[in-house]
């Protein structure tokens, strides 16, 4: 039995009673899970990497700022099965005119490419961080196959005339104050504006009256403007986004002046590299909860655990119907996926968002295996998809 929580039915570990083959590698499974504020159903997809029949990677409509449901992220991609991912800019309330972006907060890395960086902690949306966490926390696969925690940082320079300034975001809603933010062909053609409101440590202070926004092309500039603007990116051109101190430095820029944007993700805890990424927060590390993870909060959840040294990837779900909208406290998400044999785990976006999706046995597009508490599928900037290697 967990503490506070206890599994009811079988466990998705490699041919547990009950399991059903979505592809091969990939076992699907359902069951109840008592917890202190009632009866959850969760639903349960067991990857094992090891195989050589199945991978994982990032489920994302094609722009960082852009959002889907995860059956249309999956099917589109022809991936088997899938989970919705990161929490991300769903609204913006705090900002009348300012539009929602729906880009997620933390990192995020796409078939080896790196698609932006992590918004400053203040800035993020969903529950509080457990302590000793941050928003460059993330989840991974490397490219021999091995699933892992591990915290991911931008490294970026933007070199002038007059020198080097570093950079402080890629394709991020929210950037530090007093820093320069780059964006890409990647980031969409949502404004920009809401990349200079907020603070490092207050999401809903006003908007920055401090900015400006440069165009870099072939390596120099070729327009500035007032406030950041909207609309897609050119392939192969940067925009610079600068509030207060970094807003004055691409002031001194003109039409003409060289500009050289150079930026990377770096991983802290490996220097292999990663295929897919994204951000969410840890509960679990090492086979031990977070200490001080919140047991009073019970919600709908969505979680990922690491299990086999990093070969197998347990990625669940739980059901948003009536009877189980009581759901998980993020204390017992951490004790159900060590429960089901993980010894990392790791919190993905909840509530309306969570969605599980697998294939039928002989079908070429998933349905939606739980019952997400909004009643219908929310669209989601990103997710983590199952893929049956040929």
């Amino acid at each position: 039995m967990l503490a506070g929580a206890g599994l009811v039915g079988a466990a998705p570990a490699s041919g547990a009673p009950g399991a059903v083959e979505i592809a091969p590698g990939v076992e699907y499974t359902e069951f109840d899970i008592r917890a202190a504020n009632g009866t959850a159903h969760a639903h349960v997809l067991s990857v094992d990497l090891s195989s050589g029949q199945v991978g994982v990677g990032l489920l994302y409509p094609g722009k960082v700022a852009a959002r889907a449901t995860v059956s249309r992220l999956a099917d589109s991609a022809a991936a088997v099965a899938g989970v919705n991912g990161d929490f991300f800019n769903i609204t913006e309330t705090q900002h009348p005119g300012v539009a929602a972006t729906g880009a997620p907060v933390g990192p995020a890395i796409a078939n080896g490419q790196a698609l932006k960086a992590a918004v400053p902690n203040g800035q993020r949306f969903g529950p509080a961080l457990p302590r000793g966490t941050s928003t460059r926390d993330v989840l991974g696969v490397t490219a021999d196959g091995t699933a892992r925690l591990d915290s991911i940082a931008l490294d970026g320079s933007v070199t002038t005339a007059e020198g080097v300034l570093a950079l402080g975001g890629l394709n991020q809603y929210a950037l530090p104050v007093g820093s320069v933010g780059a964006f890409t062909s990647d980031w969409g053609s949502v404004s920009r504006m809401r990349a200079v409101c907020g603070t490092d440590t207050d999401r809903a202070a006003p908007c920055s009256t401090d900015v400006h926004e440069v165009l870099v092309a072939d390596g120099q500039v070729v327009d500035t403007a007032d406030s950041p603007g909207s609309g897609a990116i050119e392939s192969g051109v940067t925009v610079l986004v600068g509030r207060e101190a970094g807003a004055q430095e691409l002031r001194e820029l003109s039409p003409g002046d060289p500009v050289d944007v150079r930026h990377r993700l770096v991983a802290a805890a490996t220097g292999s590299p990663y295929t897919f990424v994204l951000g969410g927060h840890p509960v679990l590390r090492g086979g031990q909860p977070l200490a001080g993870l919140d047991d009073t909060t019970a919600a709908v959840r969505t979680a990922a655990g690491i299990a086999a040294d990093g070969h197998r990837l347990l990625l669940l779900a739980l059901d948003g119907a009536a009877e189980y909208r009581t759901g998980l406290t993020i204390a017992e998400v951490a004790d159900t996926m060590r429960e089901l044999g993980s010894t990392d785990a790791f919190n993905l976006d909840g509530g309306g968002s969570t969605t599980l999706v697998a294939r039928a046995p002989g079908a070429s597009t998933v349905t939606v295996r739980n019952h997400p508490s909004g009643g219908t599928e929310r669209a989601v900037p990103n997710g983590i998809g199952v893929f049956a290697k040929p």
